[in-house]
């Protein structure tokens, strides 16, 4: 509870940062909305000449876009803004003043601050899928529904982990966050199904990049086509992604030197 009690510290810290420049509040959130409808068109012009691709028709396909829509809304609203952050901290030595809180470290740097208006993008992931499962024709019912939650949890959780690998890697190297970005632009590939990419790309993405995790297999899941043998790798690969990125963070941050000593 006392986490708890924290964590709406931060966030109603940064929603009342946010709300301090109304304008730039507004059009954040309208900007959201114009890059959620642009990541469609790549779509609408691929099935205009066809109606299939990969065995994935138009409806099917909204389905890993408004997954694609709902990760990026937490990572962009609730995951980059703190750590991205974290890395000057660490660089001038003023992460110091985190470790002097009684408070777990990783928590502290993990929800420093969020983008409120990402919210906007969150609601239209949304949307997307309830419109195309309408579309489609799908309906998911308690356990497929259950079952994307559980896996789009998971993507979330090596998401952040991710990043926490490379916050760890700063401690010992100066500018790494450079990776971060490059991790980002990687991540746009989940906008398409998995299937699309054939040979080592399709295996980079599965099991080295687990973007088949992240948008794929819940799409998936809300479709009754995704098995659950699949279902329960991905979920225990990516715990075991983030137990391991847990321990080298506190292996880090054992061997942390202040740049201020």
């Amino acid at each position: 509870m006392r986490y708890l009690r924290l964590l709406a510290v931060q966030l109603r810290t940064s929603v009342v940062t946010s709300m301090e420049y109304r304008l730039d509040f507004l059009i954040e959130g309208g900007m959201s909305v114009f890059w959620m409808a642009w990541n469609l068109i790549p779509l609408l012009i691929l099935f205009a000449a066809r109606d299939t691709v990969a065995g994935w028709g138009f409806e099917e396909s909204l389905l890993v876009i408004g997954w694609f829509t709902i990760l990026r809304a937490l990572v962009e609203g609730a995951i980059n803004p703190s750590l991205v952050d974290i890395v000057e901290r660490i660089r001038t030595g003023a992460f110091d003043y985190i470790l002097l809180k009684p408070v777990d470290a990783q928590f502290l740097v993990s929800t420093f601050r969020f983008r409120p208006w990402k919210i906007v993008d969150f609601v239209g992931g949304v949307g997307l899928l309830v419109y195309a499962c309408i579309a489609s024709g799908a309906r998911p019912g308690f356990l497929e529904i259950a079952a994307a939650g559980a896996l789009v949890i998971a993507a979330a959780g090596v998401l952040y982990s991710a990043w926490i690998l490379i916050i760890s890697a700063c401690f010992w190297v100066v500018r790494l966050d450079n990776l971060a970005y490059l991790f980002t632009s990687v991540f746009d590939a989940g906008r398409w199904p998995v299937q699309v990419f054939r040979g080592a790309w399709r295996v980079i993405f599965t099991l080295v990049i687990p973007l088949a995790l992240m948008t794929t297999y819940p799409a998936m899941a809300l479709l009754g086509t995704l098995e659950l043998r699949t279902a329960l790798y991905a979920i225990v690969g990516a715990l075991l992604f983030m137990f391991v990125a847990r321990r080298i963070w506190l292996f880090a941050l054992g061997h942390y030197t202040s740049a201020s000593s």
